[in-house]
């Protein structure tokens, strides 16, 4: 195994002083240098190594120039702190303008000897027992031998089967150690993933792993796929690795020339490390013009929850930076790494990601995360908590160590979480007022930027245009967010008693106030904007939502105006008291969706505009939008994006609603935004024939259909089935020691109830002197309870 251009180094670098008036210094460095070059464009150092130890001792700011080639890394690059000052030099590392400049993180398999195996398949030695967990040929990726097969049109990991793991398939694996289990979650919530460690007589595996979700629920019964596993090597582009004999069997694609291929195969998590600390930071260091690329996926390693938000996270990147000041990426492209591209951990300050496109990415592109120990009574799971006379009142965090006035601008984000689906284009977790604006971000399995929990807010999302989002998961949106900071306790009645109480909580954490304008969201498999659990102070102003609408759950102090939401409406998930929330000025063409049994009223949801009677008469029998109004509308050309009101619509103005621009989403670089993709634009529905969803009443209980994705993620159920429970009367029935508004029934006396007609055939059928059992949806997951005899009297109404 020959590794080229070996760089193997410790970098320390930052903190000299120098006068500001020392001119620029700059090397270059080319693998046609020599080792007796003296940095000059005419006469290269051979290596980085020579270039960095130069710039070390050099006075000045300092530029290293690499000129083409692929400079292959047997370790990260780390660059660490050698002492301080109030002004310390730079150094920036680039291309050579108008050079490709790529920074590996594989080896080069060499020597291959292939000889036929059978049915298609070659093999062949490797040398030097290099780590095989991804294979890279002529640049392609290729998929280990899995099952189900690569399927680019499936929607989860490319291909699931419920008999991933059936003993009849194990029983046809001789040793199926090594090999790895990939799982959804039962609600879409993100993914589970193992290393298989052997399997029983019966067929039954053996596995460690799944840690790698923080909401333990449970597996998708049939999303499922198994990877590296011999017996499964069947067809074109799939290869199996034995370590035990050195051994590579690949199938190549029909015309591969695999001895005039170049094989790869990534050997290290990092290709680039920046670490300090906030006492002794390395400041002022620039990665630019570079290929970063052919890292390990990471999926196996340690993760960490991110307080109690959904997420596990590992703490690394192919760029990680640690304890930087005013350090960035610019101009780069990140692509083929098998976990996150660039991690910002713990103190960080004035840092930025700008101008990269970052595809075929393994996990989340850019993610922000600081120390669990600077926040303030925290918790880890959701249903942790701390006990409410023993939460931490003093607002804001214990220390200093997290990220803050960072940048992410101007990136080209798609085709993400290769190999995790709990993964995001932008995460947001344990920091502070990070601005997010101008990127193009698709093509994702989960949100397209994700904000964990409130600590500690004044983020600003601005003229991003993210869509193509969620493909794989479930029950969120193009933006997502979570708020069970310590005012948040999953038990409504304590958390009610505990901010009615102590309402400086509320804003202990959120301590500034998070800023969503001027983009454009698009998500077809969720909302567009989508506010969970406790996500508390928002501003959102000037949003073209296209498709999902967009919903806020629990939290307080939420303002959404002038925001235009196509063919969508306001969903109102379980609301606190006294919530605060404002909605006013909006575009709505849909009815709102709401969660029934809570107050909906906010503090002022008034002055909107509908665009059908409805949708307006709906929301006026809630108590709310006493002066908004209806109104037909025309935009000025939808087909093309433009969602600006037509100026003769002149009863819109008067509400206050103003147009906001349309032309300034996404990247705003020339190379970036002739490659960047835009949303599908929807064609307005101004419908005025809607009508209501179908609503009975069954012995004093309001039942319907659960047929809403509002529905779904208000009672957290994996798809829009049974029958859901509207309300249940405090009087005329004995069913209310049994049902709960929110409820969703999916069977009763030992029948599936998908829908009205299921319920309906089966009461009719069962023997209502007899106690029955009844098999209800509620806290997120299946209770079996009895009905005792004579409780039920009546069957359920044809509507």
């Amino acid at each position: 195994m020959k590794i080229k251009y070996l760089l193997n180094l410790v970098v320390l670098f930052a903190g000299i002083v120098y006068s500001p008036l020392q001119a620029q210094v700059q090397f270059h460095v080319s693998p046609k240098g020599s080792n007796s070059g003296n940095g000059t464009e005419q006469s290269p150092f051979r290596n980085l190594e020579q270039a960095l130890g130069e710039a070390y001792k050099t006075k000045g700011d300092v530029t290293i120039v690499l000129h083409e080639a692929t400079y292959r890394l047997a370790a990260p690059l780390v660059f660490t702190p050698k002492g301080g000052g109030a002004m310390e030099k730079s150094l920036t590392i680039r291309s050579c303008p108008g050079e490709k400049v790529v920074i590996s993180g594989s080896a080069v398999l060499e020597n291959l000897q292939w000889k036929p195996y059978k049915n298609g398949i070659l093999q062949t030695q490797v040398s030097g027992s290099p780590i095989m967990d991804m294979l890279v040929v002529n640049g392609e990726v290729r998929h280990q031998a899995r099952y189900p097969n690569y399927d680019a049109n499936a929607i989860r990991f490319n291909g699931t089967a419920e008999d991933a793991i059936a003993p009849a398939r194990v029983k046809t694996w001789k040793n199926p150690a090594g090999g790895y289990l990939h799982v959804m979650h039962a609600h879409d919530w993100g993914d589970f993933h193992y290393r298989i460690t052997g399997k029983d007589k019966s067929g039954n595996i053996s596995t460690e792993g799944g840690w790698q979700n923080n909401r333990q629920s449970g597996w998708h019964k049939s999303n499922r796929m198994v990877e590296n596993i011999f017996e499964e090597l069947d067809v074109p582009g799939e290869w199996f690795y034995n370590a035990d004999k050195s051994t590579l069997y690949y199938y190549p694609p029909e015309g591969e020339d695999v001895n005039a291929a170049v094989f790869e195969s990534p050997q290290i998590k990092h290709l680039i490390e920046v670490r300090g600390s906030k006492d002794n930071p390395v400041r002022n260091i620039t990665f630019e013009g570079l290929d970063l690329t052919q890292t390990l996926r990471t999926f196996m390693e340690k993760y960490e929850p991110l307080l109690r938000s959904d997420w596990m996270i590992y703490r690394g990147a192919a760029v990680f930076f640690e304890g930087a000041e005013n350090c960035a990426l610019k101009n780069c492209n990140i692509y083929d790494v098998g976990g996150n591209a660039v991690f910002f951990s713990n103190y960080n300050r004035n840092c930025e990601v700008s101008g990269s496109y970052l595809t075929r990415i393994g996990a989340s592109a850019v993610c922000f995360v600081g120390d669990p120990d600077a926040v303030r009574s925290p918790s880890f799971e959701y249903s942790q908590f701390v006990s409410p006379k023993d939460i931490d009142r003093t607002v804001g965090p214990k220390t200093d160590n997290y990220p803050a006035y960072c940048r992410v601008h101007d990136n080209l984000i798609h085709k993400i979480g290769v190999y995790e689906k709990q993964i995001t284009g932008v995460e947001l977790s344990m920091s502070r007022a990070i601005t997010v604006s101008h990127n193009s971000i698709y093509d994702t399995p989960r949100a397209g930027i994700n904000i964990s929990e409130g600590t500690w807010g004044g983020h600003v999302l601005e003229f991003n245009d993210v869509f193509n989002t969620v493909k794989e998961t479930g029950d969120h949106g193009s933006f997502n967010s979570w708020g069970r900071d310590r005012f948040w306790h999953p038990n409504g009645r304590v958390m009610d008693s505990l901010v009615a109480s102590c309402p400086e909580l509320i804003l202990a954490d959120a301590i500034e106030t998070t800023i969503i304008r001027n983009n454009r969201f698009r998500c077809d498999r969720g909302w567009d904007i989508d506010l969970d659990d406790g996500s508390t102070n928002y501003h959102i102003y000037n949003n073209l939502c296209l498709n999902g609408g967009l919903k806020l759950r629990e939290g307080f102090y939420r303002v959404v105006e002038n925001n235009i939401l196509i063919n969508n409406t306001f969903h109102r998930h379980i609301w606190f008291k006294n919530n605060g929330a404002v909605f006013i000025r909006n575009i709505v063409m849909n009815p709102y969706e709401q969660t029934s049994g809570y107050d909906l009223r906010g503090a002022l949801i008034d002055g909107n505009i509908f665009t059908d009677s409805l949708s307006y008469n709906f929301a006026q029998k809630t108590g709310t939008d006493s002066n908004s109004i209806v109104s037909k509308l025309k935009f000025v050309d939808p087909a093309s994006g433009d969602f600006r009101v037509s100026a003769t619509s002149t009863a819109i103005f008067r509400t206050g609603f103003q147009n906001f621009d349309m032309n300034s989403f996404g990247v705003v670089s020339s190379r970036l935004k002739a490659v960047a993709e835009k949303p599908k634009m929807p064609t307005p529905l101004f419908a005025a024939d809607k009508t209501d969803s179908k609503t009975i009443t069954w012995e004093s209980v309001q039942i319907k259909n659960l047929e809403t994705l509002g529905e779904r993620s208000a009672t957290g159920m994996d798809s829009e089935r049974g029958v859901y429970v509207v309300a249940v009367s405090a009087y005329g029935t004995e069913l209310r020691d049994y049902l709960k508004s929110n409820d969703v029934i999916l069977g009763f006396a030992g029948k599936p109830v998908n829908s009205l007609d299921d319920l309906r055939n089966a009461v009719a059928g069962a023997d209502l002197k007899k106690p029955q059992q009844m098999i209800i949806y509620r806290n997120q997951k299946e209770n079996h309870v009895t009905i005792p005899a004579g409780i039920i009297h009546e069957n359920v109404k044809s509507d």
